[in-house]
């Protein structure tokens, strides 16, 4: 442990001039085991699909990750713009995380330059940067640093900027002031779990967790999970009916949630504004697309990590049952 040679007050200034738009403190001794046994259960429950990756046992402990940590400084960068998605049929359907330019490069940017900043305050500071790269609970240090809460759809909400925000951390051994752990403000509010087509959203009955929120995903209903991560030919036969025109991700729990309704704000990150085509591709132009093409039409951007078979299987498998709707309309049977 390095005793703080600066505060927490110093440490969120600079994290400001970086341009984050939270920032807060969590600190490491407070790690508790329901959020682990939490994940554990998730994981029996085989709620992560394909996702492998998610059973790495760094997750559960971070310390695995950096022995020294004892202070997570978490970060908050809003991404929302204002741009709406025409209603047509025949427009597929990006989340909004992927308009812009990859948020990856954006947040590493920022965070690299924090943690340089840190190490440079003192002989011994140790400071370590992830941003939805690393085996850590991102949204549960968020929540303990106190940038929002945990909702029912298991997004961060935070009361400023609603759930339109990417998260990011730096682990370092300085031990600082944590912040208070944000509570929890769904109430009884269940229009995410409503509206979600393929009832992805589950309630976390296994065991007692009254005290956190108490819905998880099962990504393998989860729309966003099987046009991002499912690398199949084909879509399970349970999903492909409910895309909805989705292709790439899907917003709908959090375009419902009252709180991104009232407090959205454009974002002042200029990248994050869309690129050409990203709101409003046709489903036909993604079906037919090549593999040239989506060189040229993802250039350092999020979208690229769903490769070029994938965006054509999700646009034909959107187009068969939009065919087969208009040819033989019935609404589809919710999971």
């Amino acid at each position: 442990m390095v005793s703080a040679i600066i505060d927490s007050a110093q440490v969120k200034q600079k994290a400001s001039e970086l341009g984050f738009h939270q920032v807060g403190v969590a600190s490491v001794d407070a790690e508790g085991e329901s959020e682990t046994q939490r994940l554990q259960q998730w994981l029996a429950n085989g709620y992560q699909a394909d996702m492998q990756w998610m059973a790495n046992p760094k997750r559960e402990n971070i310390r695995l990750l950096m022995p020294e940590v004892q202070s997570v400084i978490c970060v908050a960068l809003n991404y929302y713009t204002p741009a709406q998605r025409p209603e047509g049929k025949e427009y597929a359907k990006i989340s909004r995380y992927g308009w812009g330019r990859d948020y990856h490069k954006i947040m590493h940017k920022k965070l690299k330059v924090l943690s340089n900043w840190l190490e440079q305050q003192g002989e011994g500071i140790l400071a370590r940067y992830y941003a939805d790269t690393g085996p850590i609970q991102d949204k549960v240090w968020a929540q303990r640093a106190g940038i929002g809460w945990i909702a029912k759809n298991t997004n961060v909400i935070t009361r400023k900027y609603g759930s339109w925000v990417f998260l990011g951390e730096v682990l370092t051994n300085l031990n600082l002031v944590p912040d208070t752990p944000h509570t929890h403000h769904c109430g009884t509010c269940t229009r995410c779990i409503t509206a979600c087509p393929t009832n992805a959203i589950r309630p976390a009955a296994d065991a007692d967790f009254s005290h956190l929120q108490t819905f998880v995903v099962d990504a393998n209903r989860c729309i966003a999970y099987h046009t991002i991560e499912n690398r199949s030919e084909n879509l399970p036969d349970a999903i492909a009916p409910h895309l909805n025109n989705w292709v790439a991700g899907c917003d709908i729990c959090q375009d419902v949630c009252p709180w991104n309704q009232r407090f959205a704000q454009e974002t002042d990150v200029v990248e994050f504004q869309p690129y050409p085509g990203n709101v409003d591709p046709t489903l036909e132009e993604l079906a037919q697309m090549s593999d040239r093409e989506w060189e040229k039409k993802f250039p350092a951007s999020a979208l690229r990590r769903i490769k070029p078979e994938m965006w054509r299987r999700n646009a034909r498998t959107n187009l068969e049952y939009l065919h087969q709707e208009r040819s033989f309309p019935y609404k589809f049977i919710k999971l």
